[in-house]
C-alpha cells in the first residue's frame, strides 16, 4: 500500500540585500580590501591576496616610486588584471604633498594597465607617533583632488562631521579608523562609526586597527560597507590562513548585518513555546 504524503513547501533562502560593493560606479564582489606592505616576501603576499578573495589592493605610491626596502618590484608582483589598484598617499604630511603623490599614483596605475583608474586612498598624516590623520589637510587635499577628477577615498578619524563634509565635497567613500594603524586594538570608535554609517550616502570603509576576524565581523555588523586590512594579515603567524579568515569574517559580518540581529532584552525569553506543554 502506498501512503500519500503531503507536499511540503520549501522556502527559498532570502538573498542578501546587496550582493556587490559599488565605489564610484565600479562594482566589487568582495567587501574586503587588503594592503601590499609588511609581508615577509612577495610570494606570501600573492598567496594571501588570493586567499582573501579581495578585489582591491592598496599600494603606497611614494614607497614604490622610491624603491623603499620591501617595495622594489612590488607593483609588478601583483596581477593587476585580477585586482583593482588603490594607490595611497602614505607618508605624506601635508595636503600639497598628498596631491602631488596622488597624481603620481594615477600615472602608475595607467602604466600598469589600468587606464581608467582614478582612485586614490588619501592619507595626510603629520603625526609620527600615533599616525592619526590631519582632518584639515585631508579635507583640503580631497577638495583639490576631486577638482582634478580623482575618486577620493579619504582615511580619517571616526569623526561624523568630517565624514559628512568629505561626502559633500564629493568623496566616493569615507574610511574611518577603528583604532590606530597597525595597533591591532580593534574597534575603539564603534559609536562614532555607527553615526557615520547612519548618515552616509556613500560607502563607509573601516580602515586600520582590526586585529582578528572577530573584530572584522564586528565592524561589518556595525553596518560598514567594507574593510581595509593589512597588518593583521601580513604580520600574522600564517598570513595566508589569516587572509582567508578575514575574507570569511567580512562576508559573515555583512550578511549578519543585513539579516538583522535580535533585539537585546533585559530578561530571558524561552526558545520553545510555552503552550501545549505536558502538565501533571
Amino acid at each position: 500500500m502506498t501512503i500519500a504524503t503531503p507536499e511540503r513547501s520549501i522556502s527559498t533562502p532570502t538573498q542578501p540585500k546587496t550582493t556587490t560593493l559599488t565605489i564610484a560606479g565600479r562594482p566589487f564582489n568582495s567587501r574586503l580590501m587588503t594592503g601590499s606592505g609588511k609581508y615577509s616576501d612577495f610570494q606570501v603576499m600573492q598567496q594571501s591576496i588570493a586567499a582573501s578573495g579581495c578585489e582591491i589592493v592598496t599600494v603606497a605610491v611614494r614607497r614604490v616610486q622610491t624603491n623603499a626596502p620591501g617595495h622594489e618590484g612590488l607593483a609588478e608582483a601583483i596581477d593587476w588584471q585580477k585586482v583593482w589598484m588603490l594607490p595611497n598617499t602614505a607618508g605624506c604630511k601635508t595636503a600639497e604633498d598628498a596631491v602631488r603623490v596622488a597624481r603620481l599614483g594615477r600615472e602608475m596605475a595607467k602604466l600598469l594597465g589600468q587606464e581608467e583608474n582614478n582612485f586614490v586612498k588619501l592619507e595626510v598624516i603629520p603625526d609620527a607617533k600615533y599616525l592619526l590623520p590631519d582632518p584639515i589637510g585631508t579635507l583640503e587635499a580631497a577638495e583639490q583632488l576631486i577638482k582634478e577628477g580623482f575618486a577620493v577615498l579619504p582615511y580619517i578619524n571616526a569623526d561624523p562631521l568630517l565624514a559628512k563634509h568629505l561626502e559633500e565635497a564629493g568623496c566616493v567613500t569615507v574610511m574611518p579608523l577603528g583604532s590606530p594603524i597597525g595597533s591591532g586594538q580593534g574597534i575603539k570608535n564603534a559609536a562614532n562609526i555607527q553615526i557615520i554609517v547612519e548618515q552616509a550616502n556613500i560607502p563607509v570603509v573601516v580602515d586600520a586597527g582590526i586585529g582578528t576576524p572577530s573584530e572584522a565581523s564586528a565592524a561589518m555588523e556595525l553596518g560598514a560597507d567594507a574593510l581595509l586590512i593589512n597588518t593583521a594579515i601580513a604580520k600574522a603567524q600564517d598570513p595566508i590562513s589569516m587572509a582567508k579568515a578575514m575574507g570569511m569574517a567580512t562576508e559573515a559580518g555583512r550578511l549578519a548585518y543585513e539579516a538583522g540581529r535580535i533585539p537585546v532584552k533585559a530578561y530571558a525569553s524561552a526558545s520553545s513555546p510555552l503552550t501545549g506543554t505536558i502538565t501533571g
